[in-house]
């Protein structure tokens, strides 16, 4: 059905939310306490939370713990939600009360009353159906919360990230091989250095790529140890024996993973560290593909007063000012998200030290910003190589030219004339304004097909 809304005003000024609403009191109740950012968690969490009640509304009916009809509504109300129709009917706030009580409010409201329109019941009949003594039957948000986390994030890596930095690892190996045969001036503390060849350069980056992809991969089987069925503490109080292994089985059915108890119910309450180590990993990929960024920048920087070694394609040509001013618009994107994640993972950090005791009441933030990181991080790796990579040439000519203007070429001589020698050839050859290989072939020391010879040694991977 279509959905209508009312205007609410609160401190952000005017809100839009559902005015025939499926979800209850306490829902409600919450957003008219925090109207704080205007940020909802995103779909793949909803989905997590529908995943989550419908494999319960499964385990009570196997188990005999729900009747039968009832149990067959919420199952199908749930399976609504996953498939995302009544996104718009999750309206509480990403800042909202600790651990996301709210949050899981919402989820069991809009189920229970979606499940009573399902039985040709009206709505907010707690009597048939309700929602937290079947909805939430064996759950608390305690333990749902850090489980949807766990589920999200597992979809999200394997259905966003992972591709991407397939996608990207790929690309920089096609430009490695494209651009091998590109020899130009290396550069160390932003100076001359000896020669290396432009594939090298982005051999180096795909297998950086290729390495932290590897520990993201590693690093998500933790997200597969879930503690449902801890409930409120990790002791599983109100369960039925059987309620852990059945409600893990109908997750791994409904998602295809292999979900897991975790080897300490207690720690995965306490601590949500598997979403933690996975925000340190993106952290990391986050500092390295700056470091790409940066680097390319400055190959591209030009094209007549910088280096001009690589030409990325024409995105956005001209400036608001300049005419004709082409810039590297999809690296600078990319250093902007690479930005917005090191500070979401700092806010993940800080949110971690709210566990106390038995939970961690920071949760909703945790999972906001950990599938912002993701989704965000996804989006612009695809769009940097589509955009970007796959169309960056090298300038062959500006490459070469850099490398024999390089004062390090004199290295190339240290074992002919040692290095004293050398230094001296390079002090004249700045002073007289020449070229390495200009000053050594004009005095002897090597001939020009020598000297082609050196430079192709040296750039030879050993």
């Amino acid at each position: 059905m279509g959905i209508k809304y009312r205007v609410s005003k609160d401190s952000l000024g005017e809100v839009r939310i559902p005015a025939d609403a499926y979800y209850g009191p306490q829902t409600q109740r919450a957003v008219e306490n925090f109207p704080i950012s205007g940020y909802r968690l995103p779909r793949r969490f909803i989905r997590a939370q529908g995943l989550i009640k419908a494999a319960a509304a499964e385990t009570h009916l196997e188990l005999g713990e729900l009747d039968t009809a009832i149990a067959r509504a919420i199952i199908q109300a749930a399976e609504e939600v996953i498939e995302g129709k009544w996104d718009q009917q999750f309206v509480v706030d990403v800042y909202q009360a600790g651990a996301g009580t709210s949050q899981n409010m919402n989820a069991n409201e809009v189920i229970a009353n979606r499940a009573l329109e399902i039985l040709g019941e009206e709505r907010d009949r707690k009597s048939i159906v309700h929602p937290n003594d079947h909805v939430n039957k064996s759950q608390s948000t305690n333990d749902t919360i850090p489980t949807a986390i766990c589920i999200s994030t597992y979809e999200a890596l394997t259905e966003e990230l992972n591709p991407a930095l397939s996608l990207l690892y790929q690309t920089f190996m096609k430009k490695a091989e494209e651009f091998h045969d590109v020899i130009k001036s290396g550069r160390t503390h932003l100076q001359d250095a000896v020669p290396i060849r432009l594939g090298d350069e982005f051999l180096g980056y795909a297998e950086t790529i290729h390495k932290i992809h590897l520990s993201i991969t590693h690093g998500m089987d933790r997200l597969l140890e879930i503690g449902i069925g801890g409930n409120a503490v990790g002791t599983g109080v109100n369960t039925h024996p059987e309620y852990i292994d059945h409600i893990l089985q109908k997750l791994r059915i409904r998602t295809g993973y292999h979900w897991r108890k975790p080897s300490n119910r207690f720690s995965f309450m306490q601590n949500p560290s598997a979403a933690f180590s996975v925000s340190s990993m993106l952290r990391e990929l986050a500092v390295h593909l700056m470091k790409c960024s940066s680097d390319l920048r400055l190959m591209n920087s030009g094209p007549n007063t910088g280096l001009a070694e690589i030409r990325f394609p024409a995105v956005q040509p001209g400036s608001s000012i300049m005419p004709g001013k082409v810039n590297p618009v999809m690296a600078e994107m990319l250093y902007m998200v690479c930005s917005q994640v090191i500070g979401n993972d700092a806010t993940i950090q800080t949110a971690m030290l709210g566990s106390q005791l038995e939970i961690n009441v920071m949760m909703p933030v945790i999972a906001h910003n950990l599938l912002q990181s993701i989704t965000i991080m996804s989006n612009a790796i695809r769009l940097f190589v589509e955009k970007g990579i796959s169309g960056l040439e090298a300038d062959r000519e500006k490459c070469r030219d850099w490398m024999e203007k390089s004062l390090a070429m004199v290295t190339l001589l240290n074992p002919i004339i040692g290095y004293d020698r050398a230094a001296e050839l390079a002090h004249q050859a700045n002073l007289h304004k020449k070229s390495i290989k200009e000053l050594v072939v004009e005095r002897g020391i090597v001939t020009e097909k020598e000297w082609d010879q050196l430079i192709r040694k040296a750039t030879e991977e050993r």
